[in-house]
């Protein structure tokens, strides 16, 4: 952006924070996969009418734009490629009261995953999306990547709990879709067409979210398994248990180990093994307990698993699920990766599983393979880590070498390249996998309605 320009900016919106300098532009302008990338100049708005004049003052002088939250998205989704001007919401964080007759909350698009959960439980409530990321994820990148998370299973993804969105189109209107109503039947649904939309039509800026009361009596049970096949008979009576599932987690021994050196967490199992299975479980009462008790007895007794326990209180349950939601930032932590999330049909999923790994094994990659992810919908994450310090280059050349065959392998098991992170930049050659041509042209015509000069968010999901 030209000094005129820029000069011209800080007049328009006063009230809005601009950031020029080069760590600045370089942090806004990636996300958690470290893609390439760097803004001409960050936008720190305080309302959704700063947000309006920004994008108003981008569309007329054909400036491309990045929304940005939180950035901890795996797909390169606001990684600012072309110097784009980056709008960042961390400022507009405002947490209305929770409407309990209503069982929603108000909140604008910068306010954190943790920060929502914390307000909603003072009141009895929760909304319950809840990610590995949630102390730095944003409620407008949830809504805007429909963020899935760990509680999938019973809850479904982040679109199911949105009665209400504002957002700001590209020529600076103001649009507020659904007002909040539990049942609107009167033509297209706007407001989930953004929902998922990766910032490429709108940009939200608040949003009604729908709440839930948080479970009363929880289990979780803490498994160690010698292979995908055991996760897949683990899941099959876990299915037929005592209890609704909240969660089934898994992850590999590698992923723990990793954990443990870097976290310095510990798993309480006296008998590790190749793989780990975390479940989490609501009881309807605490007279159920005996039958939960009953439940683990045959599942032992059936040797499907090599050891395991059982959490209740909640200390206990926290230091079990650290395990899991650790894994991120203990391979951040070790260097390099590029990350995969993936979906397969979950009675598909052991199967695939071994399909990939064999697939790394005979590939003989010069790097790490780290597997963990959400067993119970299907959505197996595969991690690979620069371990050996390869030039950047050279590490993604080697990845490149197993993605060409990951995604046609994919495709064979009716898979999807993106579960839950979106397409971003990243997976966005391999959506012919996952979508039809017709899909893909529908996509482009939305696009064209919303964002006719093509500048807001430019180059993710489709060209």
């Amino acid at each position: 952006m030209t000094e005129e320009l820029l000069k011209k900016l800080r007049a328009a919106v006063p009230s809005a924070i601009i950031l020029t300098s080069d760590d600045d532009c370089t942090n806004y302008g990636m996300d958690w996969t470290r893609t390439p990338g760097k803004a001409g100049v960050v936008v720190l708005p305080s309302s959704t009418q700063d947000v309006s004049v920004v994008l108003r003052f981008c569309n007329e002088n054909k400036i491309a734009v990045i929304p940005s939250g939180g950035r901890t998205g795996l797909a390169g989704g606001v990684t600012a490629t072309r110097g784009e001007l980056a709008i960042n919401m961390s400022r507009m964080n405002r947490l209305d009261p929770v409407d309990l007759l209503g069982r929603t909350v108000r909140v604008q698009a910068g306010v954190t995953t943790q920060s929502l959960h914390e307000h909603c439980e003072r009141a009895g409530l929760t909304w319950p999306i809840d990610l590995a990321s949630k102390g730095t994820s944003q409620i407008g990148g949830n809504l805007a990547t429909n963020a899935g998370g760990v509680r999938v299973i019973r809850y479904g993804m982040a679109r199911r709990w949105v009665s209400a969105i504002q957002a700001v189109l590209i020529s600076g209107e103001v649009i507020e879709l659904n007002q909040g109503l539990e049942k609107n039947n009167t033509g297209y649904d706007l407001l989930q067409l953004l929902i998922g939309s990766e910032g490429t039509l709108a940009i939200i800026t608040e949003a009604t979210l729908k709440l839930t009361v948080p479970p009363i009596h929880s289990h979780v049970f803490f498994f160690s398994l010698s292979h995908y096949k055991a996760l897949e008979n683990l899941y099959e009576k876990v299915r037929r248990g005592p209890f609704t599932l909240t969660s089934f987690e898994f992850f590999s021994d590698k992923c723990l180990q990793k954990v443990e050196a870097k976290l310095q967490k510990k798993s309480r199992l006296e008998k590790p093994s190749r793989f780990y299975a975390l479940i989490d479980v609501e009881t309807t009462s605490e007279n159920a307990q005996s039958k939960v008790d009953g439940w683990l007895e045959d599942l032992m007794a059936d040797e499907i698993v090599v050891d395991g326990l059982i959490a209740d209180a909640s200390e206990s349950q926290k230091e079990v699920w650290a395990l899991r939601e650790s894994i991120t930032e203990s391979l951040q932590m070790s260097g390099a990766v590029r990350k995969y999330d993936l979906c397969v049909p979950v009675k598909k999923a052991a199967d695939f599983l071994d399909e990939a790994q064999a697939l790394f094994e005979k590939l003989n990659l010069p790097i790490e393979l780290y597997v963990f992810g959400h067993f119970g919908d299907g959505s197996p994450h595969l991690n690979f880590l620069n371990a050996q310090n390869l030039p950047i280059e050279d590490f993604h050349r080697e990845v490149n070498r197993y993605e060409s065959e990951l995604y046609p392998l994919l495709k064979a098991y009716s898979g999807s390249v993106s579960a839950e992170h979106g397409v971003g930049i990243l997976k966005k050659n391999w959506v012919l996998f996952s979508r039809t041509p017709q899909e893909l042209r529908l996509y482009k015509a939305v696009k064209q309605v919303f964002d006719p000069n093509g500048i807001l968010n430019p180059g993710k999901i489709i060209d």
